[in-house]
C-alpha cells in the first residue's frame, strides 16, 4: 500500500511539473512536455467497442496508466474521422495526404506528428511521404508552424486572425515533445515563434484552433468543448 500511494504520489507530482504557464509576446500558453525516457505518448480514437471516445472521461476511463496530460490529436471529419494520416500502436487507419486543399489542414506545407519506440518528431508530410518511417503513432495536420527553424511562409506577423490554438513538437534529439496549447486566441506566428525561440524546436506541427483543449489531471484542469475526434494522450511508463 505505501509503495501504491508513492508511486501515485510521484506520477501527480510529474504531472503538475510537465505542464507549465508561459507568456510569450504578451500571450498566455500553457506548454507541457513529455519526457520519453520515463513517458509514453500515444493517440487515442475509439474505445473497446470501436465507438470515437469523443471526451477526456472516455479516455480515461479507457486508460489503465496515469495519465500525465492529454490534448486534441489532429483535424477530423464530422464523424471524427481523421482527415489525414493515422496511426495508431503501429496500425496504420488513414493514408497521408499530400495535396493542397481547403482550410488550415491544406495550407501547404503540412506535417505529420510521428512518434517511434524512444523519440519522436514532426516531418513535413511530402517528405514522409517519400521516405515514411516506423512510427508506432501517427497524426497529420496542418499547418506546420516550423519548417526547419523558419517559420510557415504564409504566416503574417501582425495579423489580426486569432484563436484559440495547439500544437506539437520535438527537441531536435526527439526524447522531449512539446505540447501548446493557447490560453487566449492567438495567431499563428505568435505559436509559431513561441516553439521556435522559447523552446527551441526547429520543425513544429499545428494541431487545431477552436477545439483545442487541454486535460492535466494533476492541474485539475480538463477543459470542456464540443467531442474530439483523435487524443494524444502522455502516460508514465510501466516498464518492468
Amino acid at each position: 500500500m505505501i509503495r501504491l500511494a508513492l508511486f501515485l504520489w510521484l506520477a501527480l507530482a510529474g504531472a503538475a511539473a510537465a505542464c507549465e504557464a508561459v507568456t510569450h509576446r504578451d500571450r498566455a500558453f500553457t506548454v507541457c512536455t513529455a519526457d520519453l525516457a520515463r513517458q509514453e505518448i500515444a493517440l487515442r480514437l475509439n474505445d473497446a467497442d470501436g465507438q470515437p471516445l469523443g471526451s477526456f472521461t472516455a479516455l480515461d476511463r479507457e486508460t489503465e496508466a496515469p495519465i500525465a496530460f492529454a490534448m486534441n490529436g489532429g483535424m477530423y471529419h464530422q464523424d471524427r474521422r481523421p482527415v489525414g494520416l493515422y496511426v495508431e500502436d503501429g496500425v496504420e487507419a488513414k493514408r497521408i495526404v499530400t495535396s493542397a486543399g481547403p482550410g488550415n489542414f491544406g495550407m501547404l506545407p503540412n506535417g505529420v506528428f510521428c512518434v517511434e519506440d524512444d523519440r519522436a518528431a514532426v516531418i513535413e508530410s511530402r517528405a514522409f511521404a517519400a521516405a515514411p518511417r516506423d512510427c508506432r503513432q501517427a497524426t497529420q495536420s496542418g499547418p506546420m508552424l516550423v519548417i526547419d527553424g523558419a517559420l510557415h511562409p504564409r504566416f503574417i506577423p501582425d495579423s489580426t486572425y486569432l484563436n484559440l490554438r495547439n500544437g506539437v513538437g520535438a527537441s531536435p534529439d526527439g526524447r522531449r515533445v512539446h505540447f501548446v496549447i493557447s490560453d487566449q486566441p492567438v495567431s499563428f506566428h505568435e505559436m509559431a515563434t513561441l516553439f521556435r525561440d522559447v523552446l527551441g524546436v526547429r520543425d513544429a506541427l499545428y494541431l487545431d484552433g477552436s477545439v483545442s483543449r487541454l486535460y492535466a489531471p494533476a492541474l485539475g484542469r480538463a477543459d470542456p468543448g464540443r467531442r474530439m475526434g483523435p487524443i494524444l494522450v502522455v502516460t508514465e511508463r510501466q516498464d518492468g
